[in-house]
């Protein structure tokens, strides 16, 4: 038969130990906060862009990946002398649709692929041919402006997997 003070003794470890789980995962969660923080600013990196030869002379699409390793942002706009006006544009269930803007997510990626985000060139002042390269400047609600040279593929052009590569 256990005895009050051996009642007293077990409530009291109890206490302890829980005590002691309770700060060790205050403290686990607070390091593993400092060890994933994520800076606010953006960081943003284009990769694998590419401009499929057009098979009209007034409109042609662009492509590429937008890398975030820092905390959110939104791009909101995109020029180039290469056209008249650019425009952003999503696809879903194969209906087209021009966006405002669009969501970088933080630490994360933004990728315009066939079949689904692009860019739309419209009023193109010439055709370009494979190996041409248009400059595009992206522009962020946060971010600096990242200007890019776009490289003209072939109209068949498709990356690997669905993913732009740099090479």
């Amino acid at each position: 038969m256990k005895t009050p003070a051996h009642r007293r003794a077990l409530l009291a470890g109890a206490i302890a130990l829980t005590a002691g789980l309770t700060l060790a995962g205050c403290s686990d969660s607070s390091a593993g906060k400092a060890s994933v923080s994520t800076s606010d600013k953006p960081e943003l990196k284009v990769s694998g862009a590419y401009i499929p030869e057009p098979v009209m002379d007034t409109m042609a699409s662009g492509f590429f990946t937008l890398t975030n390793k820092g905390g959110a942002d939104k791009l909101v706009s995109v020029t180039s002398s290469f056209a008249k006006k650019v425009t952003l544009h999503s696809t879903k269930n194969s209906a087209m649709r021009e966006q405002k803007s669009f969501d970088v997510p933080a630490d994360g990626e933004l990728d315009f692929a066939r079949g689904g985000n692009h860019l739309m060139f419209e009023k193109l002042n010439h055709k370009p041919k494979p190996g041409e390269k248009i400059a595009v400047l992206l522009r962020f609600e946060k971010s600096d402006p990242i200007e890019v040279e776009v490289p003209v593929k072939a109209a068949t052009y498709n990356p690997e997997h669905g993913k732009h590569s740099a090479h």
